[in-house]
């Protein structure tokens, strides 16, 4: 990989046209120097703060940007959300919340320089990633690769943000000093021909007067480098700053170095722990960077909210993102200072080189709102739109619907009791009726696919309620279609015979996430919570109420079931009974003085249809139905007789490890016992691992789920084993403290292979707590004893 080349004190990069940073209008340039970036020809240390204007109601954009400038920032990272922009192919929305430009200028109202990140790809657990919904409409597209169409769709929304923006980089005297050339795409494929196109797009439509970078993590950047981009580096609180940048100081010694994404705190998802990151750590990563001229963006400064249907879904699994989007940030997702906040505006104060911090300017202070009742409902199942008609299952893209829920309808044969039912797949949370009565729920985050149905005549109406949640937004799983995605099967044994076939002849109704759609139900006075079987009843539930003098709250859902609210025709977001956020945040200025409405769309239907507005947000009250653990009461693996596959050790220190076996092993089931730790203590941490197959490549881990652990921490933290294949390297599997070694963890890798080594990561502290020593793998084509 050729090295950035050097004119004097500055590098100049590599273009097939020739250009330089030379080229810049006196108005203003940006540019990798010798070490360091130079803003005008003078040293310059990046000090972002991400922020995304669509997670933040406009109103409040000033307000959210004065606080990072308080922090002792000096430029504000966004990413640009292609599906907010462009919701149906060719209609560009630049206007309210998505208005980007005026974004843009109130950043360099405030003195503040703006980093655009337009992907087409941002991943940042928004849904799909930011790619639009309707490119699945297009079954055979092939998302972030050189496909004909994708790059075509590309284009033109990049041609769009650029006319938006364009003119305010800082050759033009704006505030954009780098624009990135699509998002850690080392965590997707290796493609360099991919990332040169969009280079290209993004070049031809914002001009050669614009420093382009694209980001990575340690472990891959290289696999996608194109020489003539700045390169930085994306890793979270505790990291080893050393060690996250080794590489590139070895391929470019003179290059500036920047952490583009420094993660300071995580997403929480839907039935897991609300999650934290230590502030000390945040702290120290930040000082360290500045003291040595590092420059980085926190990644989050302030994270905001997923409004609507917008959260995305972590992979593999599925693991759905709730609509907070606090991150833990320094800026709580309302727009509070925290104690982060102040601790970190007190390390930045020793790096203003003689400027004041600016003014922390006020907040908005939250209310209370007393407790109200629903009056009004509108049930389901009596308020169904125009219904289509079809012999086979299709999927929600397949009948042009983007969001919300879809009803699949059909007859039943005559059945005994005993008959199952197979939906391949429902996405993502299914709830199956016979004559209306309920027989239970499909939740894709468990993998559940089968129901044991009663005995029923010819004729029984089925139905199969499919709620679609965020789609996934990080890896190869983010062409991730809604509704049925295959068929149903039924299976029955007749006179001794096992039978089975498919289930034809849909009825389909599209129920569409919409105000609009809800609100043209046909309402009546809630008389009961429960139907004539004493079941919750889905559907949409109305209540107004008083408002003496807006400000922001957090509406309670408690007592509600799953789905989605509105407030004054405003896009809230999901709710979920199993936590861990129990709590909607409302911005004040999105409220009224006096009557306000309120409407929820609960496809499980409420247990109390009230709420109330709390000073203060429910975000880590978890209703467990499913245990966090991998391993069942009683449970031990035995190991006795097993002849291990490998028997090894792991070198100390930071970064991923291989090991190649003696032979291939065949196998579906894999064991990793460690027997020590390099520190002699009992703590076992991984962060991530693969199993390569037989021609030495890392096998997919997207089927994979884990049969055992033997210990795992998450009585308030998220450090299951399941961490160990996330795709996530600052998240880990880590045992409880006390818990003695050997520490065990089997994986189904969901089908057989051949496998020919093992790859390992461990924590990224410099002082690696947990790291493995001594270890022995076993694999097997059936599972083991327990």
């Amino acid at each position: 990989m050729a090295p950035l080349l050097l004119r004097g004190d500055k590098i100049t990069i590599p273009w097939r046209d020739k250009w330089s940073f030379d080229s810049f209008e006196d108005q203003g340039r940006f540019e990798a120097g010798k070490g360091t970036f130079l803003l005008n020809g003078k040293p310059f240390v990046v000090k972002a703060a991400e922020l995304h204007y669509p997670r933040i109601p406009k109103p409040y954009w000033d307000q959210r940007i004065k606080l990072c400038k308080a922090l002792g920032m000096n430029t504000v990272c966004l990413y640009v959300f292609w599906n907010s922009h462009e919701q149906q192919p060719g209609v560009y929305d630049f206007t309210g919340q998505n208005d980007l430009a005026e974004f843009c200028r109130l950043c360099q109202q405030n003195d503040m320089y703006v980093i655009l990140r337009p992907g087409p790809y941002v991943c940042a657990e928004w849904e799909m990633g930011g790619l639009p919904w309707w490119l699945l409409k297009k079954k055979d597209v092939r998302l972030r690769e050189s496909d004909p169409y994708f790059i075509e769709r590309v284009a033109l929304f990049e041609e769009a943000v650029a006319k938006q923006v364009k003119d305010l980089t800082i050759a033009n005297g704006g505030p954009i000093i780098m624009v990135q050339v699509e998002n850690e795409y080392g965590s997707y494929g290796a493609d360099k021909g991919y990332v040169s196109q969009i280079r290209d797009i993004v070049r031809t439509h914002f001009g050669n007067d614009i420093a382009l970078f694209q980001c990575d993590w340690a472990s891959n950047f290289t696999l996608n480098g194109l020489d003539d981009l700045i390169w930085t580096m994306n890793f979270g609180t505790g990291a080893n700053v050393d060690q996250q940048f080794a590489k590139l100081k070895e391929l470019r010694p003179n290059s500036p170095l920047m952490c583009s994404e420094f993660w300071s705190g995580w997403f929480d998802k839907w039935g897991a722990n609300h999650e934290t990151r230590p502030a000390e750590d945040m702290i120290k990563g930040i000082d360290d960077m500045l003291s040595r001229g590092i420059s980085f963006s926190l990644y989050m400064t302030h994270g905001g909210t997923n409004w609507g249907h917008w959260a995305g879904a972590n992979s593999p699994g599925f693991a759905p993102d709730v609509t907070s989007y606090d991150y833990d940030a320094p800026i709580s997702e309302s727009g509070q200072t925290t104690p982060k906040y102040w601790k970190l505006r007190e390390t930045m104060a020793k790096y203003m080189d003689g400027e004041k911090q600016a003014k922390v300017p006020a907040l908005i202070k939250p209310i209370s709102i007393p407790a109200f009742q629903f009056t009004e409902m509108a049930p389901l199942f009596d308020n169904l739109p125009a219904v289509k008609k079809d012999e086979n299952i299709r999927t929600m893209e397949e009948y042009n619907q983007g969001f919300g829920s879809i009803l699949y309808r059909t007859a039943l044969p005559e059945l005994k009791a005993g008959a199952t039912l197979t939906v391949n797949d429902a996405h993502d949370y299914a709830q199956i009726f016979v004559d209306g009565k309920y027989i239970g729920k499909l939740d894709r985050r468990n993998g559940e696919k089968q129901l044991v149905l009663p005995a029923c005549p010819k004729g029984a109406q089925l139905d199969i309620l499919v709620e679609a949640m965020g789609r996934i937004n990080f890896g190869r799983a983010i062409k991730d279609f809604k509704g049925i995605t295959k068929n149903v099967e039924l299976s029955m044994d007749i006179n001794g015979y096992p039978f089975s076939c498919d289930l034809k002849n849909w009825e389909v109704y599209n129920i569409e996430d919409t105000y609009e759609f809800y609100q043209g139900m046909k309402f009546q006075p809630i008389q009961s919570l429960t139907d004539n079987l004493g079941q919750r009843i889905p559907g949409v539930y109305r209540a107004k109420f008083q408002v003496k003098k807006p400000s922001d709250t957090f509406l309670n859902f408690e007592t509600w079931g799953k789905g989605l609210v509105y407030v004054n025709g405003y896009a809230l977001g999901r709710i979920w009974e199993i936590g861990p956020q129990q709590t909607l945040y409302v911005p004040g200025c999105w409220l009224k003085k006096g009557e306000n409405e309120i409407v929820v769309f609960d496809i499980v239907g409420p247990k109390e249809a009230k709420s109330e507005g709390l000073s203060e947000p429910l975000l880590d009250q978890l209703l467990i139905q499913k245990p966090l653990t991998h391993r069942n009461e009683g449970e031990n693996l035995d190991l006795s007789g097993e002849k291990p596959a490998f028997t090894g050790s792991f070198k100390p220190g930071n970064g991923w490890q291989e090991v190649k076996f003696d032979k291939p092993v065949t196998g579906r089931y894999v064991c990793l016992e460690a027997l020590n730790s390099q520190d002699g203590k009992d703590l076992a941490c991984i962060a991530e691992m693969y199993f390569l197959d037989k021609n030495g490549d890392r096998l997919s881990r997207e089927p994979w789920t884990v049969s055992y652990a033997d210990s795992e921490d998450v009585s308030h933290v998220n450090r299951s084993a399941d961490k160990t294949f996330d795709l996530q390297e600052s998240t880990y599997w880590s045992t409880t403290e006390g818990s003695p070694y050997p520490h065990s963890i089997v994986i189904d890798l969901g089908a057989t292979h051949t496998l020919s080594g093992f790859q390992c990561l461990p924590r990224m502290e410099s002082e690696v707590p947990g790291s493995i020593k001594d270890f022995k793998i076993y694999v097997k084509p059936q599972n083991f004893k327990f």
